[in-house]
């Protein structure tokens, strides 16, 4: 056996030993991310308590007569529903990736017992309560984004109204002479 080899099983075998004091946790900059989207220990041990029956019972208001047939075609990239906003659609996937039993639930029931769109409305109500400050949170900072790049649009001046501010301010400040 050579060396390198032996260093490679060596660090695969304790990855916890191997971390480099230096760089910052992936763990820690990973938890700040999950809690911008909502995705909190409370949220989690809330949604492992979801059954089938939990999706099966849910009542769902029709809402205004649209059907799953004239809803909106699936994201190919995460197959979730495009009538989900931008940070439910982040939500949903990495909720979908932390926590298996939602995702084993959705298999189960998508789409032999529920639609997707419905299995993700029912979802959204169901978690409401644990989420609706980070949506909300969100939504203020994306307004706040927009607002910032509205503002920070360069004016644009011709080259003579910047060569005729600078003569009058030139004008200005020199002594006028007796």
């Amino acid at each position: 056996m050579d060396f390198s080899s032996w260093i490679r099983r060596r660090l695969l075998r304790n990855p916890e030993k191997t971390e480099i004091p230096d760089q910052p946790k992936q763990s820690n900059q990973t938890q700040a991310g999950d809690e911008l989207l909502g995705v909190t220990q409370p949220l989690i041990d809330h949604i492992q308590t979801f059954t089938v029956d939990t999706f099966k019972n849910f009542r769902l208001q029709d809402d205004n007569g649209v059907t799953d047939a004239d809803a909106t075609p699936t994201n190919s990239s995460a197959n979730l529903r495009q009538d989900l906003s931008e940070w439910q659609q982040r939500h949903a996937t990495l909720v979908l990736s932390r926590v298996k039993e939602l995702s084993q639930l959705r298999f189960m029931l998508c789409p032999r017992h529920l639609k997707e769109r419905q299995f993700w409305r029912i979802y959204f109500m169901l978690v409401k309560s644990h989420i609706a400050k980070y949506e909300l949170s969100a939504v203020q900072l994306a307004k706040l984004k927009k607002m910032e790049t509205e503002n920070d649009e360069p004016q644009h001046f011709s080259v003579y109204e910047v060569e005729m501010a600078e003569t009058k301010q030139v004008a200005s400040l020199s002594p006028s002479t007796p």
